[in-house]
């Protein structure tokens, strides 16, 4: 089975692109992110016609999540046990964004995730950035708890830096979000609860994000911010992994390019 994870960044907008990129590279499971639509406006019939089932969460231009499944879809959530919510105004009640989508397909529980940006160390996006991953670290541990053999992907667009060397200029993310220490710990807390980075022993080096602004992606100016986490018994399953840097060029691009994983 081949599962795939893509930040499209409006599939309305690359509605033809993504169909199109399925059939080419053969995709079982296609997990997006940041489809900035409502559940209504996605272009469902796209993929219908490819032989996809899909599964969506949307309510805006803004965030999004969807799964496109030729292989089952099973058992849709649309949000993660605990997932926290954000509000603007401290005084609201906090709002559960369209970030998370799960189902069960092919027998693998594929999770679709958006986690949020953080926008700035002292911004109140970037405390709920933390929540949202602690929320996320206590339901993936207590997945593999009720069954370490489960089947469990965790996949999408975590905007995380983990390691120096998923960045292009270590300086240059220096006090920004993305690579802080606090984020950094987060995403290790769920590698150790269980989910291996199952794509970095198959792509060193290689990045999945640039920047649209300053040329970023003609002078190499990545940073890997999109990953599949799986848990034991889907990593031991892994026989290859690879990152489509060509789907990043040419007109119409979204700003990530797709993380590919093959399932024995």
């Amino acid at each position: 089975m081949r599962i795939a994870t893509w930040n499209v960044n409006s599939i309305r907008a690359r509605a033809e692109r993504v169909a199109d990129w399925l059939d080419r590279h053969d995709v079982d499971v296609l997990a997006m992110q940041e489809t900035k639509c409502s559940d209504d406006q996605f272009p469902t019939m796209s993929f219908l016609a490819a032989g996809y089932e899909v599964a969506t969460v949307g309510v805006s231009q803004w965030n999004g999540v969807a799964i496109a499944s030729r292989v089952g879809l099973d058992d849709v959530a649309t949000h993660f046990p605990g997932q926290p919510g954000f509000a603007k105004d401290p005084e609201a009640d906090p709002v559960v964004e369209a970030r998370a989508i799960g189902a069960t397909c092919g027998g693998v529980r594929v999770w679709s995730l958006y986690v949020p940006n953080g926008r700035a160390l002292d911004d109140p996006h970037y405390t709920y950035k933390l929540q949202w991953l602690s929320a996320l670290h206590d339901a993936g541990a207590r997945w593999l708890a009720g069954d370490p053999n489960a089947a469990v992907a965790l996949t999408g667009d975590w905007n995380i830096a983990p390691t120096d060397e998923d960045v292009w200029d270590v300086e240059y993310f220096a006090d920004k979000t993305h690579t802080s220490e606090p984020e950094r710990s987060a995403f290790s807390a769920i590698v150790d609860a269980g989910y291996a980075d199952v794509v970095r022993p198959f792509t060193p080096g290689e990045f999945t994000y640039w920047d649209y602004t300053q040329l970023r992606f003609a002078r190499r100016e990545g940073m890997r911010i999109d990953f599949a986490l799986c848990s034991p018994a889907l990593a031991a399953r892994v026989s290859h992994a690879e990152i489509d840097r060509q789907e990043r060029k040419g007109k119409g691009a979204s700003d990530h390019a797709p993380v590919i994983v093959d399932v024995d």
